[in-house]
């Protein structure tokens, strides 16, 4: 089994920059609370939120390709791996997300970000004192955090059977019970 602490050494390994492991401490935070909401393994799904980026700083353009050969440090299991791989479904690799981790992650990975963009927008750097109105504008101004590709995030709603409303206001809601948010 992959301990959390495995996972952190590993990502710390080969993410050096506060934000990418910011980012995954966020994700592994929404997983976890997604799992505990759908009845699963909390640790095993935030472990996966974790590490979906682990080669994303040093390798950018062989992201979700890398990851298994990094992930293989760490004996991951092949259902963390695929899960990984999963995330960049469409941008970087042909893996669809079928299970319902994978969904999840690659739902709500883009949004996290754009969430998190948003909080640090506010007077409280904060999301906890945010609304669903505030994302929803954001979401709309495709001139801000460009980087959080709009329709991957549609795309994850789909997937979950969601109106992006709702993924919005319960990954906000997830977002809000982490200590860093």
């Amino acid at each position: 089994m992959v301990t959390r602490e495995k996972a952190f050494e590993l990502l710390k390994k080969y993410n050096k920059e506060d934000f990418h492991i910011l980012h995954g401490e966020t994700v592994e935070g929404v997983m976890r609370y997604y799992a505990k909401e759908k009845g699963y393994d909390v640790d095993f799904w935030g472990i996966v939120g974790l590490l979906h980026d682990v080669d994303f700083e040093m390798w950018p353009d062989e992201h979700c390709k890398k990851a298994t050969e990094l992930l293989a440090e760490i004996d991951a299991p092949e259902e963390m791996v695929r899960a990984i791989v999963s995330h960049g479904y469409g941008a970087c690799c042909d893996i669809k997300p079928e299970h319902e981790m994978e969904k999840f992650l690659f739902a709500s990975d883009e949004l996290t970000g754009l969430i998190g963009a948003a909080a640090l927008m506010r007077p409280s750097k904060s999301c906890k004192d945010m609304e669903l109105k505030s994302i929803k504008k954001k979401f709309k101004d495709k001139k801000f955090a460009a980087g959080c590709d709009r329709d991957v995030i549609k795309q994850g709603a789909d997937m979950l059977g969601w109106e992006v409303d709702e993924l919005m206001q319960k990954t906000l809601d997830a977002m809000k019970t982490l200590p860093n948010s």
